[in-house]
């Protein structure tokens, strides 16, 4: 009997243990089943955020790209927008819109005699230095500029004349020397450039460079202007267009400018002057009509005047071009012209 009752006794307790292996192997199937559920529950959120989160990514990659290459395009034409800038605050301040004058004009208005409206018939240096002028405009007007002197430190007039931007300068005459620039391979140096433009070479392969009719042309822009006007002289045996002077404040205007920046704005200095009116004194000076702009002067301040453009003339070109912010094409033409 007591057998028995302990082999019910194990029965018992087995059943028991069975019982509960039993329920907590439920249990965890539950548990494995609720797990998977929230899971799948989940899963959308998750999925969701991933792709929000992907999408900000995106979205930010995307803006830094666009401001790169905002940046770059900014940067690209950054040399061109303070070339315009320059252009600008070179130009005469008291001057309106309709009166400002290229390097060129200027030197023109101040070789033409004002009643008869022509220059001297023995000036042989004009032709040659408008060439130089339009050179030094397309400089300041940042379109070109000399190509770097290298290792071997190039002496100015070594060096070519390269074609910085082709942006239209809006001055007929500019423009074509500046394609003739643009489109010349290999590269010539300065001095080359003022005799191919003024026709003065003997290869006649290169005689398309000569620009034609240069003073008549530039008298003409000055007349719509309104500072020359046009008409008829008879010489004897021939007609001659002259255009006489109309309107004598721009050039007084002109001729004051000259005079003050050597007398009441004298500043000893070639770097601290404005660019463009140095530009001015030594290519007048080369073209043999800065005398004109001197004549009305009395005796004492005429010699100190010629006294101080003699200082500039005197400087060496090499020197002053390596200095900062020098115009190195304009200390080259200086140079051809003095050499």
């Amino acid at each position: 009997m007591k057998a028995t009752r302990e082999k019910r006794s194990l029965s018992c307790s087995d059943l028991i243990r069975r019982h509960r292996s039993t329920a907590t192997m439920l249990d965890q199937e539950n548990s494995v089943l609720m797990l998977h559920g929230s899971l799948s529950h989940r899963a959308p959120a998750m999925t969701s955020l991933t792709q929000r989160t992907s999408g900000l990514v995106q979205r930010r990659t995307e803006a830094i790209r666009s401001a790169a290459a905002a940046d770059k395009e900014k940067d690209s034409g950054g040399e061109e927008d303070e070339a315009r800038r320059g252009e600008e605050e070179e130009e005469d301040k008291g001057d309106s819109k309709e009166t400002r004058l290229t390097l060129m004009e200027e030197v023109l208005l101040l070789g033409l005699k004002d009643r008869e409206g022509y220059t001297s018939f023995w000036n042989d240096c004009i032709s040659s230095g408008l060439r130089g002028c339009m050179l030094v405009e397309l400089a300041l007007r940042g379109r070109i500029q000399l190509e770097a002197c290298g290792v071997r430190r190039k002496s100015l007039l070594a060096r070519k004349v390269i074609c910085k931007s082709d942006a239209p300068t809006g001055d007929v005459l500019l423009d074509e020397a500046l394609k003739h620039i643009k489109e010349t391979q290999p590269p010539e140096t300065v001095q080359s450039w003022i005799e191919l433009l003024s026709g003065e070479t003997w290869n006649p392969l290169k005689l398309h460079y000569q620009l034609r009719n240069v003073r008549e042309r530039l008298a003409k822009n000055l007349v719509e202007k309104g500072v020359l006007t046009t008409e008829k002289q008879n010489f004897l045996l021939f007609d001659m267009t002259t255009h006489p002077l109309t309107n004598s404040t721009i050039k007084q205007r002109l001729v004051k400018k000259v005079q003050d920046s050597v007398l009441e704005k004298w500043v000893n200095d070639p770097h601290r002057m404005d660019k463009r009116v140095l530009s001015l004194i030594l290519l007048a000076h080369s073209s043999d009509v800065l005398e004109n702009a001197f004549a009305p002067l009395q005796d004492d301040q005429y010699d100190l005047g010629m006294k101080r453009v003699h200082t500039l003339l005197e400087l060496e070109p090499e020197k002053e071009s390596s200095k900062p912010n020098a115009n190195e094409l304009m200390w080259a033409v200086v140079a051809a012209f003095t050499k």
